[in-house]
């Protein structure tokens, strides 16, 4: 298989956005270890994707260049590496390939045995690519963060999710109303009624007085907001909406936001800011492998780009106003 060459899309260094992309022709991997080869099926965008283009997360990713980004995919196992024991050629797969190597953007990446999960007939290569980051992150910070129980039990909870249209959030509303929640929720005015559809129980305009504000049009105080929001949001328009002891999980920690959780934690403030990064786990895509077969989760598509116009999904990506997500086919 390695002496054969894919089509891949990577970049050179750090920074040029989606002019900085090139369409190569590479050699296509050859498994190692507990690792497959997937012929890729769909692959899906992320903020964080463009983010280590620019530099954010230097020196650890990407390992080395020129970088073939994207973690998030869909396809079929076409071989095996040595020691691999779940899998075998022709079973359909979703899985997270690592920030530093990345390889998404591609027609064949390798990924590693335990950062993969089977796929079911019912669950298409588009909805499973944008489970990995954007669903497990919302997965992890309700029911770890927020201690969400996601059966239904456990005490009643009012969230508040910001950018709530956008690809975490929209995974979060549907998780959160399958525990015992009330979601606030905020995006743009055309998205509405797609996010009420989804269980949101209030939706605000983010860019109206009211939604600039955060206040529940019912009066509520949060004990959790799930920060999805990329912009800025200061701590003074949080703390009057948060109750007695609530707490902003924010998802894209920046320098003045890790200041604030400092300085609640140092004056033992109850109500705390607290940042979340999220780590990938194969139970955690599996679970959300499942709930979409069964109907309770759905992936929101925003838009689908062939392989060959990536640098459209780029540029649509870091434009920041996607609903749902944004999934590359490399066909």
């Amino acid at each position: 298989m390695a002496a054969n060459l894919m089509h891949a899309v990577q970049y050179d260094g750090y920074g040029g956005g989606s002019a900085g992309l090139k369409h190569v022709e590479v050699p296509v991997p050859t498994p190692k270890k507990n690792e497959l080869l997937l012929k890729l099926e769909a692959s899906s965008l992320n903020p964080l994707d463009w983010k280590i283009q620019k530099g954010v997360m230097r020196p650890f990713a990407p390992r080395k260049f020129p970088h073939i980004p994207g973690t998030d995919v869909a396809g079929e196992v076409v071989e095996v590496g040595p020691g691999v024991k779940s899998f075998k050629v022709g079973d359909k797969v979703v899985a997270w390939l690592s920030i530093s190597d990345g390889g998404g953007l591609a027609e064949f990446a390798v990924s590693k045995e335990k950062l993969t999960v089977a796929r079911p007939a019912e669950v298409s290569a588009a909805e499973a690519a944008g489970l990995p980051i954007a669903g497990v992150t919302a997965l992890q910070v309700l029911t770890q963060s927020a201690g969400i129980k996601l059966d239904g039990s456990g005490q009643e909870a009012n969230i508040l999710i910001t950018a709530a249209s956008g690809g975490v959030g929209l995974y979060a509303v549907q998780l959160a109303k399958l525990g015992n929640t009330h979601v606030t929720a905020t995006c743009g005015a055309r998205n509405i009624e797609l996010v009420k559809s989804f269980g949101a129980d209030e939706v605000l305009d983010y860019k109206t007085p009211e939604g600039a504000a955060l206040k529940s049009p019912s009066g509520r105080k949060y004990d959790f907001v799930i920060h999805c929001a990329l912009t800025g949001i200061p701590w003074s328009t949080f703390e009057p909406n948060l109750s007695k002891k609530g707490k902003v999980l924010h998802l894209s920690p920046s320098p003045s936001s890790m200041a604030t959780f400092a300085l609640k934690k140092i004056t033992f403030s109850k109500k705390q800011l607290v940042p979340v990064w999220a780590s990938v786990k194969s139970e955690n895509l599996d679970y959300l492998v499942k709930l979409v077969k069964e109907g309770k989760l759905k992936t929101v598509i925003d838009s689908k780009h062939s392989l060959s116009k990536a640098e459209d999904a780029w540029a649509k990506s870091i434009d920041g106003h996607a609903t749902g997500k944004i999934i590359v086919e490399p066909f």
